[in-house]
């Protein structure tokens, strides 16, 4: 493109093109063409409008329209001249239309302005990548509830502050993160609604004269309403803002889980195994069977995070309604849920390969004095004693099984009389790891019967 047709472009206002460091400052080609296909479709709704409301003649929006699905096939082939110097997809996209279809071309841009036009494209870019979220999100559940449907009845320690605190069984943990990953679904979906509405039509702040149905083009596009303010329209960003803020969210309990399988893939605890497939070797330890999807994933809350963060930085200080700034608003958007996507895929590709180790799992559980809390409750509710009380007694038969280098259940019940004269050998039925976590039924507690319930409404309730 030569320096007088991109002149053109503008109109009679610059003598002259912008030199090559305004061209790359301003150019947003680079990234923004990968909003193609959303223009195109905005495009070719809002040609449909022109004609319905008499602004432009029907051949016109006919030619307008099949000269666009020539681009779209021209940029899906990559046969598409992509040119900086015609700044934007929008301009890219016109440019070559005009050179297709001839004056007509120049219609296509009538009631609507660069700033509502990238408002919607980029509204509806989102709007997908907050429907993708949702639908690896649902399909890492399933893998979830699959492993806690296997181990619904198998022992392992719960931790607080990583030290062994009570029994809970792999059926529950699974679940946990079921849980968590169902409220990210619902973030997305909170969002998605929110930014359901159809900003084309406020032109470039002020709305327009021309007789236009927003309500067709809205409807025509999948959305629920027009925008109800044009300043508003062209102004808001909220609708990326949300669909970070939840993707930073998610990319957080990714990053515990992810946290979690490293520590439990280790040698020291053998938890699980991890398959071949997202495990690596090391170029000098030939021993070595290394967690680095996981270790990537809990990387990917850092750029996340990041992007989530620059926007807000962008947005905070912007008047209404639009400034060169919001162009920083796509690349760290398309980054985010590049890497949300990857991580949720290698995630749910690791839940659906890894191998617990019930063994394991069940000696873990029955160490570090796990069921010291069902044995205090034991006291409070066969003995009657308070449950400081209890707490201080089971305290001091913990010290002496430590100092014995045995656990609770390996003290006789004379040790254990020696401490307090009212217990019986009715105690050894808490002990159990088993009998611990079996006993756990209050709602939302770790009981198989439990968690083969809580799989069973997440069954019902999963598309």
């Amino acid at each position: 493109m030569n320096q007088k047709t991109q002149n053109a472009m503008w109109g009679g206002r610059f003598a002259s093109g912008p030199d090559a460091i305004m061209e790359a400052i301003n150019a947003s080609i680079g990234f923004d063409k990968r909003l193609y296909a959303q223009d195109i479709e905005g495009s070719r709704a809002h040609a449909a409008m022109l004609a319905s409301a008499g602004i432009i003649s029907d051949s016109d929006a006919q030619a307008i329209r099949e000269g666009l699905l020539t681009v779209l096939s021209e940029i899906e082939a990559g046969e598409f001249p992509f040119s900086p110097a015609l700044e934007d997809i929008h301009m890219n996209i016109e440019a070559r239309l005009k050179d297709i279809i001839g004056e007509p071309a120049g219609r296509l841009h009538t009631a609507r302005s660069r700033n509502d036009q990238v408002a919607l494209d980029f509204r509806m870019w989102v709007r997908e990548q907050a429907d993708a979220a949702v639908g690896g999100l649902r399909a890492l559940i399933r893998a979830l509830l699959a492993q806690a449907e296997a181990g619904a009845d198998w022992v392992m320690p719960g931790f607080t502050h990583l030290q062994t605190a009570q029994p809970v069984t792999w059926g529950h943990h699974m679940m946990a993160y079921v849980e968590m990953f169902g409220r990210d679904i619902g973030r997305f979906q909170d969002a998605r609604a929110r930014m359901n509405e159809y900003p084309l039509g406020a032109a470039a702040l002020a709305g327009t004269s021309f007789p236009i149905d927003r309500e067709m083009t809205a409807h025509a596009l999948g959305f629920d309403r027009p925008a109800a303010n044009s300043l508003d329209a062209v102004a808001d960003r909220d609708f990326a803002l949300e669909f970070l803020s939840a993707a930073t969210i998610c990319a957080m309990h990714l990053s515990r889980f992810a946290e979690e399988l490293v520590i439990w893939s280790s040698a020291q605890f053998r938890f699980v195994a991890l398959s071949d497939r997202f495990s690596t070797g090391s170029s000098i330890m030939p021993q070595k069977k290394n967690p680095d999807a996981a270790e990537l994933i809990r990387a990917k809350i850092g750029r996340i995070l990041g992007a989530t963060v620059g926007l807000f930085t962008v947005m905070k200080g912007l008047p209404l309604a639009y400034s060169k700034d919001m162009q920083e608003d796509k690349e760290q958007v398309f980054d985010a849920a590049d890497n949300l996507m990857l991580a949720l895929a290698a995630m749910e590709g690791m839940v659906s390969d890894m191998t617990a180790n019930r063994e394991a799992l069940r000696l873990a559980a029955a160490s570090g004095f796990s069921t010291a809390t069902d044995l205090a409750d034991w006291l409070v509710r066969e003995l009657g004693l308070p449950f400081r009380d209890a707490h201080h007694v089971t305290g001091t038969l913990v010290a002496l099984a430590e100092k014995r280098g045995c656990d609770l259940p390996d003290l006789d019940l004379d040790e254990m009389k020696s401490v307090h004269a009212g217990i019986t050998d009715a105690v050894f039925d808490v002990l159990g790891v088993e009998n611990s976590v079996a006993s756990r039924t209050s709602y939302g507690g770790t009981a198989p019967e439990n968690v083969r319930a809580q799989i069973a409404r997440w069954k019902e309730k999963l598309p």
